[in-house]
């Protein structure tokens, strides 16, 4: 199973994950990083490497962070705004460089207080 990215890496983006990931799987959003769940050969290094915790086995999220795993795969399933296309399985954050947007899921998200 992939890793999915949650809540506590909007507005934060560490990147430490980025440097760990073997695969170059994890994608800059706006306001949040993204596993690509086709890229992702499930190896588990970026999961330690964040230090807000927000990295999980998509199977394993915390409660209420359900969502996140649908709306990972929707980074790169849909034309995000400002782009004609989707992004699919490049191969490779590095090649791509930062996205600049988000999900509407994640760019409508309001942390709790």
């Amino acid at each position: 199973m992939p890793y999915v990215i949650a809540a506590p890496c909007i507005d934060v983006m560490d990147k430490a994950c980025m440097d760990e990931c073997p695969v170059d799987c994890i994608y800059e959003g706006n306001r949040k990083l993204y596993i690509n769940p086709i890229e992702c050969i499930d190896c588990g290094a970026c999961e330690p490497a964040c230090p807000v915790e927000a990295i999980t086995q998509d199977r394993g999220v915390d409660e209420g962070q359900e969502e996140f795993v649908a709306d990972n795969a929707r980074f790169f399933e849909l034309a995000l705004p400002g782009r004609g296309e989707p992004i699919g399985a490049p191969g490779g954050a590095a090649g791509l460089g930062p996205v600049g947007a988000d999900t509407e899921f994640v760019a409508d998200y309001q942390q709790s207080a």
